[in-house]
């Protein structure tokens, strides 16, 4: 078996164990009474209408486009507003997020970000940046498919790389919404008690996990990282 082989089956079990804890950690949580992070948007979203639609979209993206894990803002959309329309808020949030860190690396921020990149694992990046400069829909895609990665790095380097907003804002779209899907389902099973929510949600993260694995290995981006990790 080829170390490549052996990386892969790794990271699907991993996968698989990861998106099993999801169901049962759900149902802890409810159990016991905890939803992390879900005050404010008790405060100012939940029960506000379209004003509480704007504070947590503008809140997600501002957090986003900081850094945030993105899964957080799809979690806490679900929470606030149920699966479809906390996916749709969610996810624009997300997109607004990575526009501005985009537009920002891009238009004054390209100093501060090479900087950033250039520390321990700038050497691993930079050949990553030249594949989306590439291939920008396609690598775009098949990296925020994987459940794994750092979105704000994938920010900063499309922005350094200076690639077409259209096609690498179109991907992350698109790559965003099975996650997207799966955390939203998680957030309104742990408000409803919904143990069939998070139970779909598990399923869902597997499944989109294995889509961008076997979208990452057939592209450029996936022998990249593979030949980083050999």
């Amino acid at each position: 078996m080829s170390g490549a082989v052996a990386r892969r089956r790794s990271s699907l079990l991993k996968l698989a164990m990861l998106a099993a804890g999801l169901a049962a950690a759900g149902l802890l949580l409810r159990g016991i009474g905890l939803a992390p992070g879900t005050d404010w948007v008790d405060r100012w979203v939940l029960g506000q209408g379209v004003l509480g639609d704007a504070v947590f979209v503008a809140i997600g993206a501002a957090a986003t486009a900081a850094g945030a894990p993105r899964q957080g803002v799809a979690f806490l959309g679900g929470y606030a507003f149920g699966a479809v329309e906390g996916t749709l808020l969610a996810l624009a949030a997300q997109v607004v997020g990575c526009a501005a860190s985009y537009g920002w690396a891009r238009a004054v921020g390209r100093g501060w970000a090479e900087r950033r990149l250039a520390g321990r694992f700038g050497h691993r990046l930079r050949p990553l940046r030249d594949v989306l400069a590439g291939s920008p829909f396609g690598a775009t895609l098949a990296l925020r498919l994987l459940p794994v990665g750092n979105n704000l790095a994938l920010n900063l380097l499309a922005g350094m790389a200076a690639i077409s907003a259209v096609p690498f804002l179109a991907a992350s779209a698109l790559g965003y919404l099975p996650q997207t899907v799966v955390f939203a389902l998680l957030g309104k099973g742990i408000r409803v008690d919904g143990a069939w929510q998070m139970g779909l949600a598990a399923a869902l993260f597997v499944v989109s996990a294995a889509i961008g694995l076997a979208l990452l290995r057939a592209h450029k981006a996936g022998r990249v990282i593979e030949d980083d990790q050999g």
